[in-house]
């Protein structure tokens, strides 16, 4: 999907134009550590690489990626970011580990102004939850293939919306895209 048609019909760079990239962490290995310490397993390095290059194919250049501080997280952006043409400020936030819907927004409707491109790299069920709970509306088939799959690992979704950040409530958005490493 070309830059465009991600923005949802608004002018890429208007100052109204805002798009949400909701990005779940790759597969994680289950060794003797706490929830919050759990490494990548292989197959999620894999995936998580993949699903960056799939997101640099978007065209879209986030300003912000907020990123749990979950080891699966942090490790999953790190291979990721390195596929993406432009290398975002990040900013590791604690409260997306296991972070509700309600929890999800307020961090969303924090974000300044003049960010107009936002990334977030969490956890499930959060980020299917605040994925279905913003798309308002969907572009073709987009959220039917999301609530097929579940939002596995790795899956991201794109949502468009106007306005500012504090305006982001249930229904605002338009799932532009989604995709998933097995869709």
């Amino acid at each position: 999907m070309s830059a465009a048609e991600l923005s949802g019909g608004t002018a890429p760079g208007s100052p109204e134009a805002r798009r949400i990239v909701l990005l779940r962490h790759a597969k994680a290995d289950w060794p003797q550590v706490s929830d919050h310490e759990r490494p990548l397993a292989d197959r999620g390095r894999l995936e998580a690489a993949v699903a960056g290059r799939k997101l640099a194919d978007t065209g879209i250049r986030v300003d912000l990626a907020l990123c749990s501080t979950a080891v699966r997280s942090r490790e999953t952006w790190k291979l990721a970011v390195h596929e993406l043409p432009h290398r975002p400020r990040t900013v590791y936030e604690e409260r997306l580990y296991e972070a509700s819907l309600g929890d999800l927004l307020a961090l969303i409707n924090e974000t300044p102004d003049d960010v107009a491109d936002l990334l977030l790299v969490g956890h499930n069920p959060g980020m299917h939850a605040l994925a279905d709970s913003l798309a308002g509306q969907a572009e073709g088939d987009a959220l039917a293939r999301m609530n097929r799959g579940g939002f596995p690992t790795a899956a991201f979704a794109v949502i468009g919306f106007e306005g500012s950040w504090k305006s982001v409530e249930h229904g605002v958005g338009k799932l532009l895209d989604y995709w998933a490493p097995h869709d």
